[in-house]
């Protein structure tokens, strides 16, 4: 179908890839994974003949239909919506145009003539091709894809010219999907989808008649959607059978073995090396030196290329807050006649991991603004809990940097305490080193600025995180770490996030955002969509997510469900009654005192070895900064034991629940 062969590309003088060789069949649905910079994006554009190869040729099969989906950068102008994408079928149309003005021929000539039969033949024959095909349900077909998409109706006649480039880019793809080349291109297809069109659009690609190639850092997208995986890794092509935690797990196996062959051959290297050096000057072994020599000179060196550095950090250890952190009440929003919000109740408790979904525009944003009140109720109220101190990372964030101030003046300003050793520190974990630090903010790209602001965040702790899409612009491996921070984090996160991994491994609770209501469901995304396939099917919920649970989850996860339905009970209920906490809260709880009993030992150590050098005077400085210092061990070791004393009396509650 589509080959490369030998082939090898350059951007200046650094190689991408060389000595390539791929066969893409037909119908194999394969993702493309690498680290960044490795030239994923470029391999696509060589594939869609937008690029030459530098090395090597590429071959495709005659009348191969490709699409291309870059990753941004088209627009779109002068249609509506969906004559934009009827313009995929103009040879359709055309054919159509060409029978009706054929049915008009045929109304107004002599059955008997000549021109009659073939006029008849070419009409028998275009009407026979245009409903193979399914010429006629073009506007269905369009309808159909446009819905899954995100677009409503209304959008179907509005100009393209009106859309912003994320819906441009949903438009491109919309006319790709309907075009279904041979062999589909999608570079970071998802970039600009809400949750519920990604779930759309992992269904159509698995149901696609064709192959396709996608490049994604959502790890639960390519693992439904791909059969094969394909990394551009140590500037070769390395083949993978299986969706993508397969190909983790036969990477980790390959990686093994090369580090074995290298280490094999180091020994190999240096014995000949040894012998050369040893015997060099012997007439008598001047034979055997030159054979090993050339043997040397032979060996084609194995190397192991470096891994791409990764963000590592962990946020800021709070001060606990109140149990109760934000509750609303009546809570309404309204721009105009548009009513986004009306009437939401909901409480979010300390240690919520909180996931904000819904589809685009169901007012997910305008939720987060409300909590962190940079936007004001229309109605009812949002309050906050004791000693609770929020931070918020907006998807533009980068908007209200200082585009002239550097980059280390800038977050010195915002952490006037912190040294400047350490602030390096934290912005090379966030991939900025050396003199990127003195760059003026400004010309960084959008990706970096959003990187740097999500780094300023964390010289200021909050026990509070609202974080809308802070996953954009990361790639995998920063967002596990990213993940990893979170899941550690001692306060408590309310987010929006459209990658289904990271909600399902981050959340205990779902509010879901449309209609104007906020509907709460106890566990992650995994367990939100049970409970709406079961009232879909007419199930209770409680079934539903027992079936999706562990044996041993099954039966706390029925009880709690069970509570909730009994809502008049538990309404009776004395507002201070224990409730059964979810598992998956329970198990980051008692992860969560594992780590502050293993961190209290630490700081007590800090303490007294502060104290010992209190006890040398070394300068009036030294012994403020020390002073200082003490202080703030001590009060975070007082936090430290609070919150666990805390945690353990709920963790005993619950076993006495269990029990």
């Amino acid at each position: 179908m589509l080959s490369l062969q030998n082939a090898g590309k350059r951007f200046g003088p650094r190689v991408l890839f060389m000595e390539a060789n791929w066969l893409i069949r037909a119908r194999e649905k394969t993702a493309l994974v690498g680290a960044n910079g490795t030239g994923k994006s470029t391999l696509m554009k060589v594939l869609a003949g937008l690029e030459q190869l530098d090395y090597g040729q590429a071959q495709q099969t005659r009348g191969m239909s490709i699409g291309y989906l870059p990753q941004e950068g088209l627009q779109l102008t002068g249609r509506t919506v969906f004559e934009e994408c009827l313009t995929v079928f103009d040879e359709l149309r055309e054919m159509e145009k060409e029978i009706e003005r054929l049915g008009g021929q045929l109304a107004v000539l002599e059955h008997a003539g000549p021109e009659y039969e073939a006029v008849a033949e070419r009409y028998s024959m275009l009407q026979e091709r245009f409903h193979t095909l399914d010429g006629y349900a073009l506007d269905a077909q369009v309808g159909g894809v446009l819905t899954g998409l995100g677009f409503g109706k209304e959008d179907w006649g509005r100009l393209t010219d009106e859309f912003s480039g994320g819906w441009q880019m949903r438009i491109a793809l919309a006319k790709l999907l309907l075009a279904k080349p041979n062999l589909l291109l999608l570079d970071e297809p998802t970039n600009h989808l809400d949750l519920e069109t990604r779930n759309w659009l992992e269904d159509y690609l698995r149901t696609y008649p064709f192959g396709y190639i996608l490049i994604s850092h959502d790890r639960y997208f390519l693992d439904v959607t791909i059969d094969r995986t394909v990394e551009i890794w140590n500037k070769r092509l390395n083949i993978y059978q299986g969706n993508f935690t397969k190909y983790l797990s036969q990477k980790d196996e390959r990686r093994t073995q090369l580090q074995s062959a290298y280490r094999n051959q180091r020994l190999q290297i240096e014995h000949l090396e040894a012998f050369i050096n040893r015997f060099r000057a012997q007439a008598t072994k001047a034979k055997q030196v030159q054979s090993r020599i050339k043997e040397l000179e032979k060996i084609e060196r194995i190397e192991i290329p470096e891994e791409e550095p990764i963000i590592h950090f962990k946020f800021p250890q709070p001060p606990p807050s109140g149990r109760t952190v934000v509750e609303a009440e009546g809570l309404a929003k309204s721009y105009g006649p548009k009513q986004v919000l009306s009437g939401v109740n909901f409480t979010i408790e300390r240690g919520d991991r909180v996931a904000l979904v819904g589809v685009n525009g169901a007012g997910k944003s305008t939720l987060i603004k409300l909590l962190t009140g940079d936007e004001a109720p229309t109605a009812g109220s949002v309050r906050m809990g004791h000693n609770v101190v929020s931070e918020y990372f907006a998807q533009d964030q980068y908007k209200v940097l200082d585009g002239e101030a550097r980059m280390l003046d800038d977050i010195s300003g915002a952490a006037l305490k912190v040294p400047e050793q350490a602030l390096r520190s934290l912005l090379g974990c966030f991939l900025f080193t050396g003199d990127d630090v003195f760059k003026p903010l400004g010309v960084l790209s959008g990706g970096e600025r959003n990187r740097y602001a999500l780094a300023r965040i964390l010289v200021s702790p909050s026990n509070f995180l609202l974080l809308d899409e802070p996953t954009n612009h990361l790639d995998m491996r920063a967002k596990d770490v990213l993940l990893g921070a979170l899941a550690a984090f001692s306060g408590t996160v309310v987010f929006v996030s459209h990658d289904r991994d990271f909600i399902d491994r981050l959340a205990t609770r779902v509010l879901e955002v449309g209609d104007g209501t906020v509907t709460s469901h106890e566990g992650n995304y995994e367990d939100y969509l049970r409970r709406k396939e079961a009232l879909a099917a007419g199930e209770s919920a409680p079934e539903a997510v027992a079936k999706g649970r562990q044996p041993e989850d099954a039966a706390a996860a029925a009880n709690e469900d069970a509570s909730e339905a009994n809502g008049s009970e538990a309404d009776a209920a004395p507002k201070d009654r224990m409730r059964r906490l979810n598992p998956i809260k329970q198990k980051q709880m008692e992860e969560r005192c594992v780590f502050l009993e293993e961190e209290t030992p630490r700081i007590e150590a800090a303490i007294a070895h502060t104290e010992e050098q209190l006890g040398v005077y070394v300068s009036a400085e030294e012994t403020q900064r020390l002073s200082r210092l003490a202080g703030e061990l001590r009060e975070q070791l007082a936090a430290f034991t609070a919150e666990w004393e805390d945690l353990m009396m709920q963790l005993d509650g619950q076993a006495a629940l269990n029990g």
